[in-house]
């Protein structure tokens, strides 16, 4: 569907999105948060990911439906897709998670933290049994 859209159009739709969004569009860092993410996660198709996340920023793709897109189209799996979607949402949609959402007139949930497990209760050491089986030793 967005592959067959001419360049004018897309130069319309970036004029029409709000300052936010044609900045994380075209910022260094967001460039920077799709390579580091595709480094993370071994996917070697930084280009395509960076084209699927530019349809998201430019409204051509809702954010809810990004998980099904990388699947399809950079045949992930989906546990790496989860990790890869997670990482999308954080590092560069949220910062723009307001107009994102005036945008697709949606909610985007904040980010689940990972779950922290906490560290095992210490307990006291247990003082060793008496081996009923040794002899004591005479000096």
């Amino acid at each position: 569907m967005t592959d067959k859209l001419s360049k004018e159009q897309y130069w319309k739709l970036f004029q029409k999105l709000p300052n936010d969004l044609k900045t994380q569009l075209l910022s260094e860092e967001t460039a920077t948060n799709i390579f580091d993410i595709c480094d993370r996660n071994e996917i070697e198709k930084v280009p395509k990911l960076a084209s699927i996340v530019g349809r998201v920023l430019l409204g051509l793709l809702p954010p809810t439906d990004l998980q099904g897109v990388l699947e399809d189209e950079l045949k992930l799996k989906k546990d790496k897709v989860k990790k890869v979607v997670k990482e999308i949402y954080r590092f560069i949609l949220f910062p723009v998670k307001n107009s994102l959402e005036e945008l697709y007139k949606i909610e985007i949930a904040p980010i689940a933290k990972m779950p922290v497990t906490p560290p095992p209760e210490e307990k006291p050491p247990i003082p060793p049994k008496k081996d009923i089986y040794r002899e004591p030793i005479e000096d």
